[in-house]
């Protein structure tokens, strides 16, 4: 190999272990002062939002903001150097959360309020769980991620329920108060049934009429049972998800005596490798 190109691919891997790596001093010591810097430049941004700070500091935080830029974009362009795979990174959750997060600078020339898009940076300080070892909790979370994905089918139907009887109350609303009392259209009535039934109650519209208020009275008490539903659904699916995981450690620790062989069904009687009795738990 020529001394050039072994440089180079040591160059890259010194760069990997920095950048990626998280078990030595140095990876370690990157990744603290990149999520340091990826608070720094949000609060940045946060700060710029206030009318009075953008006021009296705003070029000097503009001037900030594109220090953090040039810094992500060069560290994005290491990141992509010394890969082995930069498809893979370019298309993993973190690649696609660093890129993102240097693009509203530059879209800003054309669009200047995507500027404060920015603040997706904060998902990059989702790093934190490897450097805090925090990896291990991450199971907790594909167990819920878990529950919803089994439920999907059942919270779809729900949401379609609830978005039918939305209409339903809109159309209603409209017919009975119009727009002489703030439903101008059915649209703007379906606005209203949503307000109603999330029981968040803006009260920019409300009915008027008698018959009209006991319809929104309807609507209130809908929206109250309505909560309790996909409450039961997530926590029936997350029961179930904690059943089936703990038969299958069970399953996975059921060892056979004679052959060593783990893996058996928790109601097996017999080794299904060697066909011999299985001790009973």
């Amino acid at each position: 190999m020529p001394k050039n190109l072994e440089a180079a691919t040591g160059l890259k891997k010194k760069i990997y272990d920095v950048i990626f790596g998280y078990e030595s001093k140095a990876g370690r010591l990157f990744d603290i002062v990149l999520i340091c810097m990826i608070l720094s430049s949000v609060s940045a941004v946060l700060l710029d939002s206030v009318g009075s700070i953008n006021i009296r500091f705003g070029y000097e935080l503009l001037r900030l903001e594109w220090f953090f830029t040039i810094v992500f974009t060069i560290e994005y362009a290491l990141r992509l150097y010394s890969t082995p795979n930069p498809r893979g990174y370019v298309f993993s959750f973190y690649g696609i959360i660093d890129l993102f997060s240097i693009l509203p600078t530059y879209i800003a020339f054309l669009f200047p309020a995507a500027a404060y898009m920015v603040v997706i940076r904060i998902l990059r300080v989702l790093r934190i769980f490897r450097i805090l070892k925090l990896l291990r909790y991450m199971g907790e979370a594909n167990l819920l991620f878990t529950a919803l994905l089994n439920a999907r089918r059942k919270i779809f139907i729900f949401l379609f329920s609830v978005m039918t009887l939305v209409v339903i109350f809109g159309a209603v609303m409209f017919v009975l108060e119009g727009p002489e009392h703030g439903f101008d259209n059915i649209p703007i009535s379906i606005y209203w049934a949503i307000v109603t039934i999330t029981t968040v109650g803006y009260g920019d519209i409300s009915p008027q009429t008698p018959l009209g208020q006991m319809v929104a009275s309807l609507a209130m008490i809908c929206g109250y049972a309505i909560i309790a539903v996909p409450t039961g659904i997530i926590g029936a699916e997350l029961m179930q998800e904690v059943q089936r995981r703990g038969r299958r450690t069970l399953s996975f620790e059921r060892e056979c005596a004679s052959c060593k062989a783990s893996n058996h069904d928790t109601d097996a009687n017999y080794c299904k490798y060697c066909g011999n009795p299985m001790q009973q738990a």
